[in-house]
């Protein structure tokens, strides 16, 4: 379709035809009058804008000045850096994720075959390896050295959680005379890299510092998903599909899955749809209970008498009201979560005893096993595309920003807008709606089933 051809489309080429007016009431109508309005909702009688630039928008005589927009990413025909002069550095931080090691090779690859770019090093061990007191080398890295790095999960270069001294890092920057610095990592790891270019901007240099924002759980706000995050649902639903051949294997078979998850349900969402096993499916989006004639345990009781098994997927940070809080924090600060597999396992187990029933409680816990493993083709060829785009928004002299997918365009972010808070899943949203027709439960495990008792986390 041309450019004319597609702008010349009006409103009454996009109706839809209807057989007559709907007069029945749908099974489905109390799920959809619980759900309110938020960015993850969209009414019946809205609409989804076909354009999604601002030029689209323009070409119809839409007033855009004033909408807010992102800047797209892509190569601009004037730079800021002389490639031949420039040095560049790479970082990766915080948890494993797939695709990390994809992002590296990219990096190298767009610098140095795209920009001539001499030089680039890649640091050790996260923010460690910019502290002389670690005593980690750097690595020189070329197209030929990350050529084959990709078929390996993990990073090639190694991670480390927990803040360093930013002042000690913008010294090695300094020391080694780079241009540019590229940090792969997720929330914590962002905020890290903005107290570097805080104190790059403080002493007058001339560093760019662009992150490729990583999180497996796929929470980072604005973005259509985060790398690795499709291949980790991937791997996710393989574990569901096991411990389902287990549970149906056993007289009153019922499985239990855990999946990574601390604050968002993603991973546990997208795992369960892809194969439809799940009868529950427990996020920490989503309160629940275990006991009375609407919790948890009656609703597996009653799968399991009718047709001879069950499966719950839960997340990690799921029911963390109901355990015992551990009290502490992991070197990144996060606080540490109770473990929810073993105790649902056990309240699952003794809930069928209870009541004379037999049971065998199968649990999984993949996280490292998905965590671990390379990219599939579509986080491959994602990572590869974020890295290009990357290097484009660093030559061209742009920092503090990160690089991400909204709306099916690539597009420049600043770091402080993809901080400001954590992507979760919403409960009045079309994901989660998806799940519950998916599993047959109810809006949440209690007394009050029929709708969600709290809005998303902002």
């Amino acid at each position: 379709m041309t450019t004319w051809e597609y702008s010349s489309i009006t409103p009454d080429d996009l109706a839809i035809d209807t057989l007559g007016p709907a007069r029945i009431t749908s099974p489905l109508a109390p799920l959809l009058d619980a759900r309110r309005t938020t960015e993850h909702y969209v009414d019946a009688g809205d609409r989804v804008l076909l354009d999604d630039t601002a030029a689209g928008l323009k070409s119809r005589g839409v007033d855009v000045e004033e909408l807010p927009g992102l800047e797209p990413c892509g190569p601009r025909r004037q730079i800021y850096f002389d490639p031949s002069k420039t040095r560049a550095g790479i970082v990766t931080c915080g948890g494993l994720c797939p695709g990390l090691n994809d992002v590296i090779a990219g990096l190298v690859r767009t610098l140095t075959y795209h920009y001539g770019v001499r030089r680039v090093v890649g640091f050790r061990n996260g923010y460690r390896g910019f502290v002389s007191s670690y005593g980690h080398d750097v690595v020189e890295l070329s197209p030929e050295s990350v050529r084959d790095i990709p078929v390996d999960g993990g990073t090639f270069l190694g991670t480390s959680r927990g803040p360093q001294d930013p002042e000690e890092i913008v010294d090695c920057l300094e020391q080694m005379h780079l241009n540019v610095l590229f940090v792969i990592g997720g929330d914590g790891t962002m905020r890290g890299a903005m107290e570097i270019a805080r104190v790059v901007s403080e002493r007058g240099l001339r560093i760019a510092v662009v992150g490729i924002p990583k999180t497996i759980d796929n929470d980072i706000p604005f973005i259509d998903q985060s790398f690795g995050f499709q291949t980790a649902f991937s791997q996710a639903s393989e574990a569901i599909r096991s411990v389902t051949v287990e549970a149906k294997s056993t007289p009153g078979g019922v499985g239990l899955v855990k999946l990574m998850g601390r604050h968002s349900g993603f991973i546990a969402c997208y795992a369960s749809l892809v194969r439809s096993d799940a009868d529950a499916v427990l996020i920490p989006e989503v309160p629940f209970e275990l006991d009375g004639e609407t919790g948890l345990l009656h609703h597996l009781r009653r799968r399991v008498a009718q047709r001879g098994h069950a499966v719950v997927v839960v997340a990690e940070g799921a029911g963390q009201e109901m355990l015992p809080q551990v009290g502490r924090t992991d070197a990144s600060g996060n606080a540490k979560l109770a473990d929810v597999g073993p105790w649902l396992k056990e309240r699952i187990a003794d809930s069928f005893t209870e009541t004379g029933t037999e049971t065998t409680v199968r649990y999984v816990d993949p996280s490292y096993l998905i965590r671990s493993v390379p990219a599939n083709p579509y986080d491959c060829v994602y990572t590869v595309r974020l890295a290009q785009a990357a290097v484009h928004a660093a030559m061209s002299g742009r920092t503090s920003m990160v690089v991400g997918r909204v709306r099916r365009r690539f597009v420049h972010i600043p770091m402080t807008l993809a901080v400001s808070r954590r992507n979760q899943v919403d409960p009045h949203g079309d994901l989660w709606m998806a799940v519950l027709e998916s599993t047959g439960q109810p809006w949440r495990f209690g007394e009050d089933s029929g709708a969600p008792t709290r809005a998303p986390h902002s």
